[in-house]
């Protein structure tokens, strides 16, 4: 269906949304999912040498390999590949020095990942607003917030209302997209806040020209199964400072001593690291991202061409200041309207295009619900209006 043969006066129908979605990813036989992977480069050679040689566990070469390449795509320091990005996040919290009954600021519209983290370490969430712009954190209301209900001590921030330490500040992402993290650090670094960079679905994604993943002193990466580079199930904790990362590889190495046959552990720590037959996953993935950075960004521009001028939608589109990976392409509605976004999920899923809701904001799940929160009005408006859309990036392709 042509643009012109929809009418202005109305919004877009879901048949009319599913049409649009099907000429961008093409005829297919098979249930168009939301981002797979295919597997077309040394993924095959990488995993059998590590089953030909034995070296299957987390002392294989290709764990030491995939950490130094994720260390020359960011510039970070040191890296240290671990099993999730939960406990990528997790990790880099506890180093960070958050500690039990302490408040980390956080955002409400992100992956329930991103706030587990912060209850593993006993910590407890404190929801920031979004950024339309960039679906992220937005800077500008912590920082005039922070004004209201913190105050400067010996020991840091303090939220003044429930007597805790504001112990760190935790950027997500979403969809690929930087945060903008110059003004976020600036914020920061005036309430002496670290900040901790939840890169877990920004691999690849730069802002200014720096590269997500070395845009705070610690941040946190994935590379799950739905990932544009997997391992299948993996993580990665990325550092600026050289002695941080030692620690941070100490802490999930179960905090052993090196010995050439003794058992010395000297602090309770936690067995993460990546088996070495992911990591050969992760090496593949890694040589093929600019390929498949450049694929998803022409899926990305087909949807924007085919959108275009559609009433009543519109495609979201990355910052000036940043480029995104387009992990996930997101259509977004003008208005909040749970009814029709429903109807149109059904439609797609009912033509075997894989569409999925935002995740339902942390402050609305049983568990988070009464954690502390600035207002949302921002997170409330942009939640209901977001559909991701069919992302992988060989779709369209003959």
């Amino acid at each position: 269906m042509t643009q012109a043969a929809i009418k202005s006066e109305r919004p877009a129908t879901p048949a009319e949304i599913v049409a649009a979605i099907r000429s961008v990813v093409g005829p297919s036989e098979k249930p168009v999912q939301l981002h797979e992977p295919k597997f077309t480069g040394h993924e095959w050679d990488y995993v059998k040498d590590c089953l030909d040689t034995g070296w299957v566990s987390y002392n294989g070469a290709y764990v030491a390999k995939f950490e130094q390449m994720l260390c020359d795509l960011t510039g970070a320091a040191s890296c240290a590949a671990v099993a999730n990005g939960t406990v990528a996040i997790e990790i880099a919290l506890r180093v960070a020095g958050v500690k039990a009954d302490e408040e980390v600021l956080s955002p409400s519209l992100t992956f329930v990942a991103t706030n587990n983290a912060i209850a593993h370490v006993g910590a407890i969430p404190h929801f920031v607003e979004s950024d339309e712009r960039t679906l992220g954190m937005d800077p500008a209301a912590l920082g005039d917030y922070l004004k209201d209900i913190a105050e400067l001590t010996d020991a840091g921030a303090r939220h003044r209302r429930s007597g805790r330490r504001l112990a760190a500040i935790l950027p997500m992402h979403v969809f690929g997209h930087p945060v903008d993290m110059d003004a976020l650090n600036e914020v920061a670094a005036r309430w002496k806040i670290p900040v901790i960079e939840d890169a877990a679905e920004a691999i690849g994604s730069t802002y200014k020209g720096r590269n997500c993943g070395n845009l705070a002193p610690i941040a946190a990466m994935s590379f799950n199964g739905n990932k544009i580079v997997t391992t299948g199930g993996g993580g990665a904790i990325l550092s600026q400072n050289p002695e941080v990362g030692k620690r941070i590889r100490y802490l999930t190495t179960t905090a052993k001593q090196p010995h050439p046959w003794e058992f010395i552990h000297d602090e309770v720590a936690w067995n993460f690291r990546l088996p070495n037959i992911n990591a050969a996953m992760g090496c593949a993935g890694l040589e093929q991202l600019p390929e498949l950075l450049a694929s998803k960004r022409r899926v990305q521009e087909r949807y924007e061409q085919i959108f275009a001028g559609m009433p009543g939608v519109s495609v979201f589109r990355e910052p000036e200041e940043s480029r995104g990976n387009y992990w996930l392409s997101a259509l977004l509605m003008d208005t909040p309207d749970l009814a029709r976004r429903d109807e149109i999920l059904q439609a797609c899923h009912d033509a075997g295009l894989m569409t999925r809701a935002c995740w339902r904001l942390s402050h609305h799940l049983p568990m988070y619900k009464d954690c502390p929160r600035m207002p949302l009005d921002v997170a409330e408006r942009l939640q209901p209006r977001i559909i991701n859309l069919p992302s992988s990036p060989f779709l369209g392709r003959v």
